[in-house]
């Protein structure tokens, strides 16, 4: 049950930083179509994630609670990848082809090359 407790309010820590963060990087691109609020949550929740992983496997921390309060609630309820898809479609439903393949193509390579370098940060971070 604290586990439980623990993802539960991590979610909710998670959920609001992506409304802020989402909400702040839409406003800034003054863009009513392309999604750069779920671009840039999705983007930095990926370099987190892969920030984090790299710790654990390095140094062995976070685990336990810690590590499900992180992992499963903070960055659960901070990356959204329904809301990624769900504005793709969007964007192609509205005719807008080119932005929805620079959306999906930009966030997998960018979120992939994220996680890559959050887990070289690691690394380097702990040696």
């Amino acid at each position: 049950m604290k586990t439980l407790a623990l993802v539960f309010l991590g979610g909710g820590i998670g959920a609001s930083l992506r409304h802020l963060l989402g909400g702040a990087a839409q406003a800034l691109s003054r863009s009513a179509t392309f999604p750069w609020g779920t671009f840039a949550v999705n983007v930095t929740g990926c370099f987190a994630i892969g920030l984090l992983a790299g710790l654990a496997e390095e140094r062995g921390v976070p685990s336990g609670n810690a590590r499900s309060f992180l992992f499963v609630g903070v960055l659960g309820g901070y990356t959204t990848f329904s809301s990624f898809g769900n504005e793709t479609i969007n964007l192609l439903r509205g005719g807008e082809a080119l932005s929805a393949a620079a959306n999906a193509g930009g966030q997998l390579v960018l979120g992939l090359l994220a996680v890559a370098l959050g887990r070289a940060s690691a690394r380097l971070l702990w040696r």
